[in-house]
């Protein structure tokens, strides 16, 4: 439809705007066309409904251009709200939850009944592309329980762990389908039958991007990216290598750690590239892969920095 008010050369030289933003995606859509990128869908991405939106509207992009998007989400805010109602103090211990057997049960209603659901019911009104499944789902994951250690002193965290293995074969099989893949961060524990466990998202992402041999992986968050030197807001590192990432992960803040540890995990297993973008932001994600300048901050191999093309640049 077009605009009421607006001049033959303004719709023009709009037109032409959107013309230039679509052809400097061709060699983005070459390259990505018939891959897998793993998506960690979290923060105020999860909360705000034009967020959510727009997210949906993204993964549903990625699909019909050729890319197999996977998404892998947590439900942090949900979940804290969930255990309020619940009457479930929130307790954290190194940047993880921890999670009694009554919290468990919350968390698995509020990631596998309420953000799965919500987040497949976004995508298919574009049409049948989203299934939901669960961690804990045709063995895709194996969990291990895992404690924290703070100030030099260890501490349980209940029902949490690390996913110490993964069966890519369920998800490969909705991608076969045609299907987009929304995955709950939840896995059986393998030393437990019958125990599941709470399992970090970015963590989760990270594993099934190296076990599916994505071509990326995308971490939504709730800051333009990592930071050399924060609060100043100069210091915004677009790129890094695997090895600079690990000099600097003693320094980060708590909260930043476990998705640049997923990032850092993701590369050295083989993941190409792995980003982290501003999830407040509509249309990151596509901004991260479809254009030059990408968004946020993107960690790759040390070996693959020397001297990239001018499109190879934080694509």
């Amino acid at each position: 439809m077009r605009a009421e008010g607006t001049s033959a050369h303004e719709r023009a030289a709009e037109a032409a705007r959107k013309a230039e933003t679509l052809i400097e995606s061709l060699p983005w859509l070459e390259r990505f066309r018939g891959a897998t990128i793993v998506v960690k869908y979290g923060g105020n991405a999860m909360v705000s409904e034009q967020l959510q939106r727009a997210f949906a509207e993204d993964m549903v992009y990625l699909r019909h251009v050729g890319i197999s998007p996977v998404v892998v989400h947590g439900g942090g805010p949900q979940i804290n709200e969930a255990l309020r109602i619940h009457g479930i103090e929130s307790e954290f211990r190194g940047g993880y939850r921890v999670t009694s057997r009554a919290a468990m049960d919350v968390v698995r209603m509020v990631l596998t009944g309420q953000v799965a659901r919500t987040l497949v019911s976004l995508i298919n009104r574009h049409g049948p592309l989203a299934a939901s499944m669960s961690g804990e789902d045709a063995g895709l994951f194996t969990g291990r329980r895992r404690s924290t250690v703070v100030d030099g002193e260890e501490h349980d965290l209940g029902q949490v762990g690390d996913v110490v293995a993964v069966d890519p074969a369920p998800v490969r099989r909705l991608l076969d389908a045609g299907l987009i893949p929304v995955v709950s961060s939840i896995a059986p524990d393998g030393d437990a039958p019958g125990e599941s466990l709470n399992v970090n998202a970015d963590a989760a992402a990270a594993e099934l991007a190296a076990a599916l041999g994505a071509e990326k992986l995308v971490i939504l968050t709730d800051v333009e990216g990592l930071y050399r030197d924060w609060p100043d807001r100069s210091s915004l590192i677009s790129e890094l290598t695997d090895d600079e990432l690990e000099a600097l992960l003693p320094s980060l803040e708590s909260g930043m750690i476990p998705k640049m540890q997923a990032c850092l995990t993701a590369v050295r297993a083989g993941v190409p590239k792995a980003a982290i973008i501003d999830g407040r932001s509509p249309h990151s994600i596509l901004t991260e892969i479809f254009t030059t300048e990408g968004s946020g901050t993107e960690v790759v191999p040390a070996t693959a920095t020397t001297a990239p093309t001018s499109e190879e640049e934080h694509a």
